[in-house]
């Protein structure tokens, strides 16, 4: 039921009291549940009317429900036991005994006995614990303290034992103003018209008609409020007519009953909705651009339409500047998919055998070509699937017997067989969680390739767990997971302790779709009975209660950029149903044409690229365009599907995953899709040339931070984005990972061949471009892409910044930034520049600093003055701050909230800084010379900072308090410049960090900041200008001040990749130039920039025939645990030395 006709409910309750039909105000407080009279409840409790008493409560829960309900239903029976003993009536209490006691003997025997035990005594009194029972009034009286504090206690109470404060006659005071209306639009009012009828519209037109009161000089019906607009009395009206198959006003998903008074229809507020919301951002969501507050007239009142305007101004919120998304010209949703729908992957690249059948799937957020699949029979597998190879096969096992529940031994040893309902990577790929049909959740940890281990094990509900999800709220990873006990239950990922549990379904919990709305943290469920519930991380119960379409199983997901909701359900008649939902009214916006008229099982849906939908129906994948509800197109992947086959994309969409018959998976993939894995053909066609045996395709040790492509549902959802999570790169910049591609590494095994550095010395051994220039400019200190990949931002010495946008054309179809295509020097049209404010300091002294907000809509920089804020769009100075001195010198958005930023002073100190209300949180103190870097981990909950006092620190960002810290290791011989910097970045798994210093690589462990990998340059060597991770962690690139770059590893910090100055600079300024920073990809693992101190910045890619940067050397030992330290330059350069 919607929320309005909840309140109309309401409306009627208050009328039928004044009107003095109380019987039939307690048998609709009853049947509708939304109000718990407990008045009227303790009078029938006083009078010993048991069976009404129960009655009454079935309207509100029922025994079974929850520990509350039942210990309410057990008082009031055993008062009713009691009191037929104490009146010695034997047959009655025998009765009452087996029809409404012995329930609870399956939940505690022993008590059961013991009242059945009573029987046999002649006056139950000589029981101990009854002795004190008085005569039958006290008796109720002391039960009716109990049984309200039970009631307060019991969640699915709650909001239903207060009564909304309204005005007296509130329902006829609406209608008078209805009819004022209807008079108003009288086109001959009367001046005293006569209302005799309200079956019909009341209309002053027709002979001898209704005459009402005049509305100025009635004082029953108060001011006359204005003309405006006039909600229709159709289909979208505020009070639906019988229950249509898709109902649809949700009037607000997440909208409290509200406890004051509700203003009059004309007080401007939007008139499908209820009290005030708490997410504001699900009443004012970003797209699409609905305005709430104006109701349109129906379309046969021509007369209405020429008058009708806005009932209200919505109340507008002042959006922090974080929260405005900007798309850059050529750049827009609608030139994105000129191509569709040949951007869907519909051709089958591959068919893998699991073994058992796929029940659930999911692409790693980061690996694109790395899919998780459960089965029916609960085994796990891992399947590269560029290569054809499963990487891990798990069969279910239970890790620790022991600590199992009695009813699951039980049930294991009786029926072993045990399905997966749900596998679901964590938003950074780190971890991934199994949901079985038996208890059971198991998180493990993957550490890349084949290392899979475990990580947790909880038995999470009793009888099947039917949904899991990961999400971030409060800044900590969690694990929702919903079962066939009725019950939802959040857990923190990292310990498996339970954080709450959420009850109030009356069925088993089929699915979960946690999700984010401007910092407000929420969950929809949804339940085999139809509900749908959203849950905010409380104990305040559910703030929403509705049926979905189909009414059993159905899912929810969000597009990926989080702005569009939807839903697929299935009908037990096999009816299904995919529709879009209008969050700020609650209403179903669309439903999906072309399912078959009966689904032979429960269809399951995902979404993609913002743009597509796609469902397993009817042996093959159905496709819509979410803003057609006609079919796009189906495809039967050359048949061989079964009637609901499951599906997953990958992030990028460029893959598709479909579950086919005989135990098989078949991948399909678009034109992307099928350059991606023929990259995997052309490593093994490269393998077969030469006399080297290759392994397989190694994904290197990924583990965290590809951003939030949250938690989905049972049926496989994706791109339903929870809490953004961004790693503070090396250039302040917070990095949303949520589109990156798989590196393709290559392994050889034959120890007998001598493993060789790959160097690029001549242009033509890899693909370099030189972006276009400003002459104004003379140095570039500090790089970074955005967060769409398609442009380069640069800060220049002198304080300008520069913008390299890349265009989407047919050399490009992407439009992301490549050295295959040259970019835009971007400029807006009013031809400005972003220049920071440098004070009374020389620029080109000064340390340059800057960061990028996630959606790319706005830099924040400094160079020695004010912080200034930019519209990336405009170029125009949004807003400065904090004039030094001290002056900033490195910036750091925190991964949870953009408003607060973590800014490194040149005076040695961390400012922890509120944007929204202009306000220092936070002063840190810990270094003694100037802050060069700063990181933060989600996963932690920490700051990692580092200075040019060589120094690292760990701060909590909880508290703020300093953990740890710890100075670098310099190396004997080795004297770091007075102005040296020290570099930090987070690895994706937001537990290791890359530390960046002139005379070093090296990789800390954040929990205990223990250094775990060094690398060491020779002493005669170049120092190192600057190194970043690749977006997927797997390699570093180093620039060197002799204008070498240097690509290592990752996971060992070996040397496999070399370029030299030749490669890209001509001769005669090769000596004088060097790189001062590097930038990395942040989808393209296998691309970097340099900015360059010549004012040049380089964009570098291997050779498309290579597809990668060299191939990594052989393990040391067969080990990869040692430290090497490989030289840099001169003849010994492939040497290791410690």
């Amino acid at each position: 039921m919607s929320s309005l006709s909840r309140e109309l409910v309401f409306l009627i309750l208050q009328f039928l009291d004044e009107e003095k039909f109380k019987e039939t105000v307690h048998k609709l407080e009853q049947e509708s549940g939304f109000f718990f009279n407990m008045k009227y409840f303790e009078d029938e409790v006083h009078n010993g009317n048991w069976d009404e008493v129960e009655k009454y409560l079935s309207g509100f829960t029922k025994v079974d429900d929850n520990r509350y309900s039942m210990k309410i239903f057990f008082e009031i029976r055993k008062q009713k036991y009691l009191e037929a003993l104490d009146k010695h009536d034997r047959s009655k209490a025998v009765d009452i005994l087996v029809k409404d006691l012995k329930v609870f003997a399956t939940f505690n025997e022993e008590l059961f006995k013991e009242i059945t035990q009573l029987l046999t005594l002649d006056n139950f009194r000589e029981n101990e614990q009854l002795s004190k029972y008085g005569d039958t009034k006290s008796a109720r009286a002391i039960m009716l303290v109990e049984l309200k504090k039970l009631i307060e206690a019991n969640p699915l109470f709650r909001d239903k034992l207060q009564f909304p404060q309204l005005k007296n006659s509130r329902l006829r005071t609406l209608i008078n103003q209805s009819l004022n209306w209807q008079h108003q639009l009288c086109k001959n009012p009367r001046p005293n018209p006569d209302i005799k009828t309200l079956f019909v519209d009341h209309s002053c037109g027709q002979p001898n008609g209704a005459r009402a009161p005049s509305p100025a000089n009635n004082p029953l019906l108060g001011a006359l409020p204005k003309a405006g607009g006039f909600p229709p009395l159709g289909a979208h009206g505020p009070f639906q007519p019988a229950p249509a198959p898709v109902p649809t006003p949700l009037a607000g998903w997440m909208s409290n009953p509200s406890t004051v008074a509700h203003p009059a229809v004309s007080g401007g507020g939007a008139i499908g909705l209820g009290g005030p919301s708490i997410p504001a951002a699900l009443k004012h969501p970003r797209t699409p651009p609905t305005n709430p507050s104006v109701d349109y007239p129906s379309g046969d009142s021509d007369h209405v339409s020429k008058r009708t305007r806005p009932m209200g101004i919505t109340d507008e919120v002042n959006l922090p500047v974080n929260m405005l998304p900007v798309s850059f010209p050529g750049h827009a949703h609608s030139q994105a998919f000129i191509n569709a729908p040949d951007d869907l992957p519909k051709t089958v690249t591959r068919t893998l055998n699991q073994g058992s059948s796929p029940m659930s799937m999911d692409f790693h957020p980061a690996q694109q070509t790395l899919l998780l699949v459960g089965t029916n029979v609960g085994d796990i597998g891992l399947w590269e699937v560029g290569s054809r190879e499963r990487l891990v096969l798990k069969n279910f096992k239970v890790w620790d017997l022991s600590t199992c529940s009695m009813p699951l031994q039980a049930a294991l040893v009786k029926e072993p067989g045990v399905s997966v309902n749900r596998v679901i990577w964590s938003p950074d790929g780190s971890l991934f969680g199994v949901a079985y049909s038996r208890h059971i959740v198991q998180i493990y940890s993957y550490h890349g390739n084949d290392d899979v281990r475990h990580h947790l094990e909880i038995e999470a509900h009793v009888g099947g767990v039917n949904d899991l999800a990961f999400s971030h709220p409060n800044k900590q990873l969690c694990v929702i997971t919903c079962g066939d006990d009725k019950t939802i239950k959040v857990w923190d990922a990292a310990t498996g302790a339970k954080q709450y549990t959420f009850e109030g379904h009356e069925a088993p919990v089929y699915s979960v779709c946690p999700h984010y709305k401007e910092n407000i943290q929420f969950i929809f469920s949804t339940a085999l009975d139809g509900k749908i519930k959203a849950w905010l991380y409380d104990n305040l119960g559910s703030r929403v209660d509705y049926d979905a379409p189909g009414r059993w199983c159905t899912t929810m997901a969000y597009s990926a950029d989080g702005t569009r909701l939807f839903s697929c359900g299935t009908s037990k008649d096999g009816e299904s149903f995919i529709v879009e939902w209008n969050e700020s009214e609650g209403a179903v916006k669309r439903t999906y044409q072309g399912f078959r008229k009966r689904s032979l099982g429960v269809v399951q849906f995902d979404t993609t690229k913002n743009r597509f939908l796609a469902a397993g129906d009817d042996f093959s994948i159905k496709f819509w365009d979410m803003d057609n509800v006609q079919l796009l197109t189906t495809v039967d992947a050359d048949g061989g599907l079964p009637a609901s086959p499951r599906i997953r994309f990958n992030k990028d969409g460029t893959l598709l995953a479909v579950s086919a018959n005989d135990n098989g998976i078949k991948i399909l993939a678009n034109t992307d899709g099928i350059r991606l894995l023929r990259t995997f053909d052309n490593l093994s066609y490269d393998a077969s040339r030469t006399s080297e045996t290759v392994t397989k395709p190694t994904v290197g040790a990924i583990s965290a931070a590809a951003a939030a492509a949250s938690a989905a549902t049972s049926a496989g959802l994706s791109e339903r984005a929870s809490s953004v999570v961004t790693i503070a790169g090396m250039n302040g910049d917070a990095r949303n990972l949520g589109d990156v591609k798989p590196r393709i590494a290559e392994e050889s095994n034959d120890k007998s061949k001598i493993w060789k550095l790959t160097e690029i010395s001549e242009p033509s051994q890899c693909r370099s471009l030189r972006l276009q220039e400003n002459l104004r400019v003379t140095k570039i200190s500090r790089l970074i892409y955005t967060n769409s990949g398609n442009a380069i931002l640069a800060l220049a010495s002198n304080a300008i910044h520069l913008l390299w946008k890349w265009q989407r054309s047919d050399r490009n179809s992407t439009g992301r930034a490549t050295a295959s295509v040259s970019p835009q020097l971007w400029q807006p049209t009013s031809g400005i520049l972003m220049t920071n404010d440098v004070a009374d300091t020389n620029p080109e002294e000064t340390v340059p600093c800057f960061a990028l907000s996630k959606n790319d809509s706005y830099v924040m920089s400094a160079s020695g003055g004010k912080i200034s804020l930019f519209n990336m769009m405009t170029f125009k100075t949004m807003t400065t701050f904090m004039p030094p001195p001290p002056a900033a010198t490195f910036l750091a958005f925190h991964p949870q909230d953009n408003n607060i930023i973590a800014i490194g002073m040149d005076d040695s100190t961390i400012q922890i800084y509120n944007v929204r209300v202009d306000e220092v949180k936070s002063k840190l103190k810990g270094h003694s010379k100037r802050i060069t870097g700063l990181a933060f981990s989600h996963v932690l909950n920490v700051l990692v900072s580092s200075g040019a006092d060589a120094q690292i620190c760990v701060w909590s960002s909880d508290g703020w308090e300093k953990q740890r810290n710890r100075f670098l290791q310099i190396p004997s011989g080795r004297t770091p410049s007075s102005q040296s910097d020290t570099r930090v970045q987070f690895h994706q798994d937001q537990i290791h960090f890359l530390v960046v210093h002139e005379t070093q690589l090296a990789i800390y462990e954040a929990t205990k900041l223990e250094c775990v990998k060094q690398w060491i340059p020779r002493e005669s060597a170049a120092s190192i200008s600057h190194a970043t991770f690749s977006c997927d962690s797997q390699l570093v690139y180093a620039s060197f001040l002799d204008a070498t770059v240097c690509v290592f590893g990752a996971a060992n910090l070996r040397l496999r990749c070399r370029i030299t100055p030749s490669a890209y600079l001509p001769a005669n300024i090769s000596s004088s130039v060097q790189p001062l920073v590097i930038a990395a990809h942040p989808q393209e693992a296998n691309q970097f920039a340099l900015g360059l101190s010549d004012g040049g910045v380089h964009v570098f890619e291997p050779l498309e025939s290579e597809g990668k940067w060299g191939v990594p050397p052989p393990a040391e030992n067969g080990s990869t645990s040692s430290v090497p330290a490989t030289p840099v330059g001169g003849a010994a350069s492939e040497q290791a030395q410690r």
